[in-house]
């Protein structure tokens, strides 16, 4: 469980990151890396639902114990 808890607080931390980059992007002009901005947050997204499904696991197999 210790090793999915780290998956899922990475997962989350590059969501996290993704999501900044998004926010920076429209607020300060282009980021050098891309020009769209959906595409952040779309893979933003993405992360933050495997972080959330990753802790619900964890929360339930811990619950059965």
């Amino acid at each position: 469980m210790k090793t999915l808890k780290l998956i899922a607080w990475i997962s989350g931390g590059i969501g996290a990151l993704f999501v900044l980059s998004g926010l920076i992007q429209i607020f300060f002009g282009q980021w050098p890396w891309g020009r769209q901005i959906v595409n952040y947050f779309l893979v933003a997204d993405s992360f933050l639902l495997i972080t959330i499904a990753l802790f619900i696991f964890i929360y339930r197999c811990e619950c059965k114990k």
